[in-house]
Formats: C-alpha cells, structure tokens, sequence
C-alpha cells in the first residue's frame, strides 16, 4: 500500500498545463522541421554533386583512357570581331574546367499533352546508328550588331558561361552520339571559327557549303553524304544557334525520335509552348502512333503552321494540340533522300550528285559544286519535305518539355531566369536568358560599365568598353560596340534586321 506522502508532488512534478504541452509539441515540430529541410538541402546539394560528377566522368574531364566521346571542354573560348580582349562577356581566357548550371535530371509532364512524358533513365545514351547533324549558317540580323555576318550568334557567348551556342550545341549532342559521328555544315567564312571552337571535330565531318541555300540544301547534303558512308545511319538534325534547359528530358525525347525514325517516319520534337509566341511556327498534333515501347509519347503530324498572329497564337494554345516547331528533325538519312525526291526531284538528283563525289578526291568535289550548287533551290525543310509528307501521315512528333515552366508570377524566381528552349531569334529573346535585378535592364557583359537611374527592363550590351548611362527609359535596348552603336526598344526588337538592310544600301556594309 502506498503511504500518503507517496501521493504528494513536488513544484517540479505538477502536471503540465495544456498550453505548455502543446508549446513543447510545436517546438518540437518546428525542430523537426528544420532538420527536415536541411536534409533536403544537403540530399539536394548530393544530387547536383552526383549529377555533375556522372556528367563530367562520361564526357571524359578525368582523361579516362578510351573514353568515346568528347566534352569538348578543351576547346578555347569563343572570340568576337573588334572586340577588345577585355571584354567582360567574351573572355580571353579559358579556365581549367568551366563552371556550368546543371539542370535536375527530372523531366516534367507537359501541361498541354494528354499523356505523360517519360525519362529515360540511361547510363550510357550513346545510341548506336545516330549521327548529329548541326547547320550552323545564318548572319543573325535581329541581333546586329552583336552578331556579325562573318561571325554569327553561333559563334559568341551568349550566356555567360564561356560556350558559345554551338559549342553548348555541341555539348548537349555528344552523349548521344560521338565526335566521329558530328557533322557539321557550314559557309567558307565560317570554318575557321568552328575548328577553332571545336577541336575535336574531325575533318571530314565539317561539310563546307559555298553558299547560303537555306535549310533543305544544308540538311540534304550531310545526309547524302552520311548515308552513303552508312546506309543504315539514323540522322538528327539541330541548329547551332538554340538554347535548351532540361538535358535529361531533351536527350530523352531524341532518344525516343530516333526510336519512331527506324519505323520510316520523318520526326520533329515539338517544344511545349509557354505562351502564345508569334516569333515561332507551330505543330498540329494528330492521334497517337503508339510504335513501340520504346516511343510512348510520339503522335502524327497533322500539319505545320507559319508564324501566327498574337490572337491564332493563343487559340492554338487552348487547344493544347499545337507545340512550337523548333526545327529539328529526326529521320533514316535514306528515307529524307526518298522524301526529297518525291518532292523536290531536281534538288535531290544535285545533291545525291555531289555526295557521290564528296569522299573521292577534293578536286572532284569542287568541279561538281562549281557546276551544281549556285542552281540549287532555296528552300528551308520544312517546305521542301516536311510539309509534304505530312500530307501523307509520314511525319510523327514526339512532344517535349524541356526544364520546369518559369512563371513571372512566382514570388520565387530563379537565379537564370531561361528555362526552356528558344531560338535567340532577337535582342528580347536574349534578354530572357540572362539574370537581372527586379526592375533593372538585363546585361551582357560587365555590370560596372553600365549605370542606370529609374530605369527597368530592356537589355544593355557594353562591348565597347566605356560607360553606358541610362536615365528614365524602360525596356529599351542599347548595343555598345567598338565600332557601332545600336539603340531600339523592345518591343521592335523583331525590325533590327531592318537596320541591317539600311546599311546595306547606304555603304556601311564593312560593319555587317
């Protein structure tokens, strides 16, 4: 039996009231908490570790002895015409290992599919057969005059990450293939650039061109020549000059492209839009195929529509069965040849004429081009084939989203405010791929060299070297070069190439 004092407490002893109970739980909740999300952090922080490390031993950074495929880290920085070593954006100097952002290797659902996109979680994605074709051609006029016609956007640093475009072109479509099967097609003035930039590319995969006949003639040539190199060769043809985000989600919908083109089908990969652009053509999308396992998300293109006004923009987003058409297409080198001749039979026949001769001899190559290439048709691909054969339900499309969707909404946004894919098509387009202050003009180059007072938006390039000073004007954009200075808004930023041809008639042709 219990003696009385046995029931008798002590201050320390009395039971807790309900308000300190429930005061130490939520402390302890709190704590919980916060040990939570620091281990999210640190798993977070584990993760982009793994991801770069895995990215860095397959792309041979540790010079791994027989290792396939080349990072192409090696390759000098990307120079600029009259530009002044010091230039901020354009260093003179490579660093042993560049720094990059790697994206997480997650990819997301397309908010405007019908069905989800899945990731393919490869360890090696080398995929046997694939060749790469990149045309790297166009002056970039809307970005004049940045962007010069003997040295285009591809070749500069747009970004900020010591790569110009088609190195990180490079870069993002080495994986799937190797530097033995990169092919590059590109004009005279051009080649010296793109060995210089890309070393590893071997010589007799960088097809010179001697004039501009626009995308079909470009993309026609590397696959005449490819397929008789390789007959069974599986081509996928990208430009030099886009930005994507989302490696493993892009590499995944190439992947699953090239998957649908051995099944005799010309495939594009439509970019899910993130606003009702009108810079940008668009995909219709038809039923599902359904191929094979291998390509769960491709569908049939019912057609390709031209850049639309503001108003068609927005309807074919409410319908979400339009994507934007990014231009790359993945297809049997052989079966576009068979397309371009049912289509455009006198291009084929010059085409497949200067392959027959490209690998003989040089002097061959040269009298065939001399004879053929000035009468070439100029034409971009989708003209010439892609539309065609969509008439005739040979053209798939395998949907893509590329990042996570960026809303200008989000009270937290990110350090780089591009998430996705674009073109670079204008000085408003670039303006989205570089960081910026809230209210402040985005700037490419060094910081120190531009002052601003109520000034927001817009974008400011200080490749001159001296002080640019802003006062009391939004979104406007101002290009300071050596040799030229460029000021519109960017709203018109589209009509710079209007500039380009005023120059053209009024003797400043030299600055172009």
């Amino acid at each position: 039996m219990m003696s009385p004092q046995s029931h008798h407490r002590t201050p320390s002893q009395q039971p807790l009231s309900v308000e300190a109970m429930f005061g130490q739980i939520m402390a302890a909740v709190q704590k919980s908490s916060a040990e939570i999300a620091e281990l999210r952090h640190e798993c977070s922080e584990l993760r982009m570790a793994n991801a770069t490390l895995e990215k860095q031993v397959k792309e041979g950074l540790y010079g791994l002895n027989g290792s396939r495929m080349s990072s192409g880290f090696v390759t000098p920085v990307p120079s600029s015409p009259q530009l002044k070593p010091k230039s901020p954006f354009l260093p003179s100097h490579t660093p042993s290992v560049p720094q990059f952002n790697f994206f997480a290797p997650d990819s997301s659902p397309s908010p405007l599919a019908d069905t989800g996109l899945y990731s393919y979680p490869f360890q090696n994605r080398e995929i046997p057969g694939f060749y790469v074709v990149i045309p790297a051609g166009g002056a970039g006029t809307r970005l004049w005059p940045l962007s010069r016609e003997g040295h285009p956007k591809f070749l500069l640093d747009l970004t900020l990450k010591r790569r110009s475009l088609i190195q990180a072109t490079w870069d993002r479509l080495i994986p799937l293939s190797s530097a033995a099967r990169t092919t590059i097609v590109a004009g005279p003035s051009h080649v010296n650039s793109i060995k210089e930039q890309l070393p590893d590319l071997l010589p007799e995969n960088l097809l010179c061109e001697p004039g501009p006949k626009d995308s079909m003639a470009a993309i026609g040539l590397a696959a005449a020549v490819i397929a008789r190199r390789d007959p069974d060769a599986v081509i996928g043809s990208f430009a030099a000059d886009h930005m994507i985000s989302g490696d493993d989600a892009f590499l995944s919908a190439v992947t699953e492209a090239v998957a649908v083109a051995k099944q005799d089908y010309l495939v594009t990969i439509g970019i899910a839009p993130s606003h009702p652009s009108t810079g940008f053509g668009y995909v219709r999308l038809g039923e599902s195929l359904r191929l094979t396992e291998d390509a769960p998300n491709a569908r049939k293109v019912l057609n390709f529509k031209e850049k639309p006004d503001a108003r068609t923009a927005a309807a074919y987003i409410k319908t979400g069965n339009y994507r934007w058409n990014a231009g790359m297409f993945v297809v049997k080198a052989t079966f576009l040849m068979q397309l371009l001749s049912e289509s455009k039979p006198e291009l084929h026949d010059s085409l497949q004429k200067i392959a027959d001769v490209w690998d003989e001899s040089e002097e061959k190559r040269q009298a065939v081009l001399d004879e053929v290439w000035d009468d070439l048709e100029k034409i971009p691909i989708d003209n010439a084939v892609a539309e065609p054969a969509a008439e005739t339900g040979r053209v798939a499309v395998v949907p893509a989203t590329f990042g996570e969707v960026y809303s200008e909404l989000s009270q937290s946004k990110p350090a780089h405010p591009f998430i996705g894919w674009d073109d670079v098509g204008d000085f408003s387009s670039l303006a989205e791929l570089l960081p910026a202050e809230a209210n402040q003009p985005r700037i490419l180059g060094d910081s120190n060299l531009v002052l601003t007072e109520q000034v927001a938006g817009g974008i400011v390039v200080p490749g001159s070297g001296r002080l640019v000073a802003l006062l009391g004007v939004d979104d406007i954009i101002v290009v300071d070069m050596p040799d030229t200075l460029m000021v519109t808004t960017r709203a018109r930023s589209q009509e710079v190439k209007r500039l380009v041809k005023k120059c053209k008639e009024q003797g400043w042709k030299r600055l172009l």
